[in-house]
Parts: C-alpha cells; sequence; structure tokens
C-alpha cells in the first residue's frame, strides 16, 4: 500500500493555484514598488532611474556592460535613464583605469541618499512580510523566487545558507 501521507501534494499545480501565483506577483509588484514610485515621481523620476540606482549601489564600480547584462535593456534605453542621473549628480561615470574604453559607476553622496530612501521602503516591506511568515516560509519563497529568475542569473544568489 502507498503511503499517501508522505507524498507530496500536487495541489498547488492546479491552474487555479498557478493563477493565483501570478495575479499575487502583479500585486506585489505593485505594492513594492509603489513606495518609491511616489519618492521618485517627487523628483521626477521612474523605475528605469530606480533599477538603475539600486544596482549602482549594490555594486558600486559596475561597469555599464555589467549593469546592461543585469537589467537586461538596450544600450539606449540604459544610455537615456544614465544621462540623466549623471546630469542630475545621482551617479558618477569615471573610465576604467585597466581599460580605458570601460565606464565604471558609482553613486554620489545624493544617489546613496535616494538610494537608501528607497532601498528603506521596500527593506520595510519585505522585513514585515518576513516576520509575519515565518524562517521556514521565508526558505520557501527564496527557493519559489530562485526558480522564477532564469537560469543564467541564479549563480548571482546563494539560497543555501541561512541568509
Amino acid at each position: 500500500m502507498v503511503d499517501v501521507k508522505g507524498m507530496p501534494n500536487p495541489l498547488f499545480l492546479r491552474e487555479e493555484e498557478l493563477r493565483q501565483a501570478i495575479e499575487m506577483m502583479f500585486f506585489a509588484y505593485r505594492d513594492f514598488t509603489g513606495g518609491p514610485d511616489e519618492v521618485l515621481a517627487e523628483i521626477g523620476l521612474g523605475r528605469a532611474h530606480h533599477r538603475v540606482i539600486y544596482f549602482v549601489g549594490r555594486h558600486p564600480g559596475i561597469t555599464v556592460s555589467e549593469l546592461l547584462a543585469i537589467l537586461q535593456i538596450t544600450k539606449q534605453s540604459l544610455s537615456r535613464v544614465l544621462g540623466h542621473l549623471v546630469e542630475e549628480a545621482y551617479i558618477v561615470s569615471r573610465t576604467g583605469e585597466v581599460d580605458r574604453r570601460q565606464r565604471k559607476l558609482e553613486l554620489t553622496p545624493k544617489g546613496v541618499e535616494l538610494e537608501k530612501r528607497l532601498t528603506a521602503i521596500q527593506r520595510d516591506r519585505i522585513a514585515h512580510a518576513y516576520r509575519n511568515a515565518g524562517a521556514e516560509a521565508v526558505r520557501g519563497f527564496k527557493q519559489v523566487l530562485h526558480g522564477v529568475i532564469d537560469a543564467k542569473d541564479r549563480r548571482r544568489f546563494d539560497i543555501s545558507g541561512g541568509s
């Protein structure tokens, strides 16, 4: 006789469950970006600016090529957004020391301040959700997100540990 209680429950793979997950992702994304969107709108910036500021803040000295690989946008789109952020003194672009063709990006003090402000809004939302869900749920959530990310980018994240 097969032990039915020990088998994984496949109900989470039903069409309605999958559609509910998709819908919840849309709502979560809307609410996750809503607070920062308000701050950005006050200063004439948008989500594209936010993404650039976030990743330049996370990876000081990131090259334009590396940033393009992360964001997966066209050079033209990045150039427009990056030009605006440099012009408004949120980011500085320096020539690479080894390869003078490279442009290395860093946040200015003004950019650091904005990045911290935007990230604090999102960090607080995630921290609240994590606290309410508990450690086991957080591990499961990370596994699900990791599975949703394209394989080529999964290597960026070590989800095996407690952090």
